[in-house]
């Protein structure tokens, strides 16, 4: 009779042990894939206000240079292809990230030949309003920067603790799969150049 009790007892203090390694294994992915979802939507954010400042950038150098008119379409047709491209971070896969950031590297190549034309039109470098935009769009670039090194971080960390063992038990128990990277892209990716030495940095 006592070998049974103690062997209950046995069972059961192992039973709350497992329980307590399996809820401190799964509350620990739970939090890193919320860090990974909280990076992602800085991520979105700051593209989103590279985005919000297009229409203003390219009417102003409208002003100064109607005939180029294939620089401003090329701007309004990258942004316009993607910004319909979401994702939902609790399911992206390496693909969808790869066409989001090919689809926002199309923004910044365009938006670098937006940015040379103001080159030919001395005005133009001049007029407050765009040399505001061109802060403006310098900061955001400098933020999206940011936000996609916190991102990598954020995936990092849950990518290791969901590959470590034990953890990796509970995580494929659960289908906690892999989060994608944003990868340098050569050409496409390329931040637009927008200090002309006429503004003050930020």
């Amino acid at each position: 009779m006592k070998k049974g009790l103690i062997g209950l007892i046995v069972l059961g203090v192992i039973a709350l042990a497992l329980y307590g390694w399996v809820k401190g294994a799964f509350n620990g992915l739970v939090a890193d894939q919320e860090n990974v979802e909280t990076a992602w939507g800085n991520v979105e954010n700051q593209y989103q206000r590279r985005a919000d400042l297009i229409p203003n950038l390219v009417e102003t150098v409208k002003g100064y240079a109607k005939h180029e008119q294939e620089t401003f379409e090329n701007v309004i047709n990258a942004r316009a292809n993607a910004t319909k491209i979401t994702i939902d971070p609790t399911n992206m896969t390496p693909e969808d990230l790869q066409k989001y950031q090919a689809a926002q590297g199309e923004i910044g190549s365009a938006l670098s030949k937006l940015i040379a034309v103001a080159e030919n039109y001395p005005d133009l470098k001049a007029n407050q309003n765009f040399l505001e935009l061109q802060s403006q769009l310098e900061g955001t670039e400098n933020r999206i920067t940011v936000a996609r090194k916190d991102f990598n971080e954020a995936a990092k960390a849950y990518n290791t603790n969901r590959r470590t063992f034990p953890t990796n038990i509970i995580a494929s128990i659960f289908n906690f799969g892999e989060k994608p990277y944003f990868k340098a892209q050569e050409g496409a990716d390329v931040a637009p150049k927008v200090d002309f030495g006429t503004s003050e940095g930020k």
